[in-house]
Formats: C-alpha cells, sequence, structure tokens
C-alpha cells in the first residue's frame, strides 16, 4: 500500500505519531495511555510501528483481519472467545458433511 504508515490518506498516524491536528479524530484511550504528555504519546506511537512486518506474520494478520478472527497464540484467542462469546477459529471450508441428508429428510 505505502511505504510508510503516514502516507496513507485514511490513516490517524499523522495525527498519533506527528502532531498533526484534525477534527475528526479524538485520542482513544489506549492512545492516551503511552504517556503523560503529547510528545511522550507520540514518540511511543511512532516506536509502535518502527518495525516492518513480513513473512508468516504478515500473513497471519492479513488472514485474520479478512475473516475476522483474532490474532495471537491459543490461550489469547482461548481468552477472548470465552469473554465475547464468539468463536475465533475459522470452521472449515464448504458445507458440512450429511448436510444435504438433513436437508432432504433422510
Amino acid at each position: 500500500m505505502v511505504n510508510d504508515p503516514g502516507e496513507y490518506a485514511w490513516s490517524s498516524y499523522p495525527i498519533n505519531a506527528l502532531g498533526k491536528t484534525s477534527d475528526l479524530c479524538t485520542p482513544h484511550p489506549e492512545y492516551v495511555r503511552l504517556g503523560c504528555t503529547k510528545d511522550e504519546r507520540m514518540k511511543n506511537y511512532r516506536a509502535l510501528f518502527s518495525h516492518h512486518v513480513e513473512g508468516d506474520l504478515l500473513e497471519e494478520i492479513r488472514s485474520g483481519v479478512n475473516k475476522g478472527m483474532a490474532i495471537g497464540h491459543d490461550r489469547f484467542k482461548d481468552e477472548i472467545e470465552l469473554l465475547t462469546g464468539r468463536r475465533l477459529e475459522p470452521k472449515k471450508a464448504g458445507r458440512p458433511v450429511g448436510w444435504r441428508k438433513k436437508r432432504e429428510g433422510i
């Protein structure tokens, strides 16, 4: 997409990391907890994006986002599933075995 998060037109990165002002964005609680001052928050926010993600991790992130699934280790997914009541692992693709028999009443 872009080489730098600040280049993406719909990103809040220029606001959170570089101090650009905008009437469209308000600081969320996670951002506010990054530091006591605006400069500290911006510095810590930029640090979150200082590593380039690629390979298997990038594919896991893309797959999880596309399927609406949580990303993380199994224990984390189990805890989120218990808290939300939502299934966080994709089901097997295709129709379930025996679906036609159930439909036809056989």
